[in-house]
């Protein structure tokens, strides 16, 4: 059965968000560890978490 329109962009938007991950990853060893540990809590405390969504799509 092939995707939806709106599953493929949802597809798409997760793969946005990996690549803005490799460049945070790519980032961390510049920072100073005050610096490493602020990004950390802010991400964190960022909502929604990954695990909610991906909670979200296993419940449907």
């Amino acid at each position: 059965m092939p995707l939806s329109g709106e599953a493929i962009r949802l597809m798409n938007y997760i793969d946005d968000v990996a690549v803005t991950l490799r460049r945070i990853l790519a980032t961390v060893p510049t920072l100073p560890a005050e610096e490493r540990a602020k990004v950390a809590e802010h991400l964190t405390n960022a909502r929604p978490s990954v695990e909610e969504v991906a909670t979200a799509l296993a419940a449907q």
